[in-house]
């Protein structure tokens, strides 16, 4: 399970592995232009359900520890979907992994 860090008070997101690093091409991605948006996921059952919204910006600090020591093959058809969400004026939206090859 791996956690993204966010802001000075040092916030913890527990992030399942694969999750994060589709994440952490996303939110690289639209930081590195200088970009700032929503990132926003539903808590699952286990945790009570609810939502959580993080406002991310290219003056907070983000790391991303991961639990295991490779990195996972990214899905494409993944990213796209993530990233239409982060560009879009809702925000960054977590979502399921679609099937690889499967529409966008």
């Amino acid at each position: 399970m791996g956690t993204l860090i966010y802001g000075p008070r040092i916030s913890e997101f527990e992030i399942e592995d694969r999750t994060l690093a589709h994440l952490q091409f996303v939110i690289a991605a639209k930081l590195q232009r200088g970009e700032q948006f929503m990132f926003t996921w539903s808590h699952g059952v286990e945790r009570g359900s609810g939502r959580s919204a993080i406002w991310i910006s290219p003056s907070a600090q983000v790391h991303f520890r991961f639990s295991g020591n490779r990195a996972p093959q990214l899905n494409r058809v993944w990213l796209e979907v993530l990233m239409d969400s982060a560009n879009s004026r809702a925000g960054l939206h977590w979502v399921p992994e679609p099937a690889e090859g499967a529409p966008s």
